[in-house]
């Protein structure tokens, strides 16, 4: 069982992660200082450790968090450290994941967030500890995709290729299909895999405040700039940067994009000195951006720029043959599948693809009333669709089940609330009649 250690000064927010993490089948151990921190770590097996920037009441400088990050590292330079930051230790926080820090999440964090990163370093913390003396095991392989597919064969042998050029990557491919996943990938396998690899999802972030997370702020160039920043290329200097939904960035951002990738030189927002990175950027869309080109949305030099090379996830509809697989890996060794779940599975449309069936695995596990599973415990019942069924009565469908609440409506069909918002304008839905 993977053990993570939890290190903060605050019983309340331990107790809460010791909960969180127990119900999600973690064994968790605590410490309220560096001292007995470094003392687990020592003395235990430790998997995993999620730690605060500071220990002290009154302290907020993040320079606790610092020595205990280096003191960590010191015992065991492998072992997978995320950091949980205040907005005014966020810069120190990204100058640790430069410095070989897993991630980062700031205050309030988001549980579902916290746990996503939590089976994704646990994970790979056990994998390495399995061959220590293997500098493979440094790198995801390609076992750690679930498929069966010819076309996903084809598309890892391609990334796999891909990931040793210095060449941008354009991934495509629509929401939940597992592009960020690909991205992780090309840059495990990449030689910049023991540098930073920093993601930004460009449509989580509001427009005015895009360009100095990407490229930084000098203290007083907007509203709340109360100190110096570093933006997300200065973090990612050496490794890669990921740019998830690039289709969202304004056009004002677009033009600072190009240059960057055309010289690597961009200026922090209210700063006259040029700074000068190395970072290969991959990027991801589900939108046309051939269309946004001939709309004007989307700059053409920019478009060649970040697509030197483009992979395509392909829908799961498209890929049945990865569904049965993806379920069993989602469900776990304790349970299976009985004939008639795995043809309801597999003729679902999956709308939210792969991350959709994640979530009804999840669902079937909680209504489950035996260890083999049949279609009703998926729930799908109301939502059972072809390929060739309109996209916009199943959204209508599912929208209906939830009396149009679009939180559960969007988690059913695996997608962001923000992807389901723009469908529910693509297709005029009307939400209040479904309620």
């Amino acid at each position: 069982m993977t053990q993570i250690l939890i290190v903060d000064d605050n019983p309340d927010i331990l107790e809460a992660l010791e909960l969180l993490l127990s119900l999600h089948g973690y064994r968790v151990l605590t410490a309220e200082n560096e001292k007995q921190a470094l003392m687990a770590v020592a003395h235990q097996s430790v998997d995993l450790v999620i730690q605060d920037m500071n220990f002290a009441q009154g302290i907020t400088s993040g320079k606790e968090g610092k020595s205990l990050f280096k003191a960590l590292k010191a015992l065991n330079n492998d072992l997978p450290i995320i950091l949980i930051t205040a907005w005014t230790q966020l810069e120190t926080a990204i100058s640790l994941v430069k410095g070989g820090a897993t991630d980062y999440l700031q205050k309030p964090w988001d549980d579902n967030k916290l746990l996503e990163l939590v089976a994704q370093y646990s994970q790979k913390s056990q994998t390495k500890l399995k061959d220590k003396n293997s500098i493979e095991n440094n790198k995801n392989s390609a076992e750690d995709f679930i498929y069966k597919s010819q076309a996903m064969y084809t598309l890892i042998a391609q990334a796999g290729k891909v990931a040793d050029a210095t060449v941008n990557v354009l991934i495509t491919g629509a929401n939940g299909a597992g592009k960020e996943k690909l991205a992780d990938y090309i840059h495990q396998q990449s030689p910049r895999f023991n540098n930073a690899f920093i993601k930004v999802n460009m449509g989580a972030l509001p427009h005015e405040l895009m360009e100095a997370e990407l490229f930084g702020a000098e203290k007083g160039a907007f509203t709340g700039a109360n100190q110096a920043r570093i933006g997300r290329f200065e973090a990612a200097d050496g490794g890669t940067l990921f740019l998830d939904e690039i289709a969202n960035l304004p056009l004002s951002g677009q033009m600072k994009l190009l240059r960057v990738l055309q010289t690597g030189e961009f200026e922090r927002l209210g700063s006259s000195t040029t700074i000068k990175v190395d970072v290969r950027v991959l990027s991801a869309t589900n939108a046309d951006l051939t269309l946004a080109v001939q709309q004007g949305t989307f700059r053409q030099d920019l478009y060649y720029r970040l697509n030197v090379i483009e992979l395509h996830l392909p829908e799961l509809a498209q890929r049945q043959a990865d569904i049965v697989p993806l379920a069993e890996y989602f469900i776990g060794s304790d349970y299976s599948l009985n004939d008639e779940a795995k043809h309801a599975l597999t003729n679902h449309a999956w709308l939210g693809n792969v991350r959709e069936l994640e979530n009804a695995c999840k669902r079937a596990l909680v209504f489950a009333n035996n260890n083999m599973l049949a279609p009703s415990d998926f729930q799908l019942a109301s939502s059972l669709v072809t390929s060739t069924t309109n996209e916009k009565e199943h959204i209508e469908q599912v929208l209906i089940k939830h009396n149009g609440v679009i939180k559960h409506s969007a988690a059913e069909l695996g997608l962001s609330r923000q992807a389901l918002y723009r469908r529910i304008e693509k297709y005029q839905i009307d939400v209040e009649s479904q309620c």
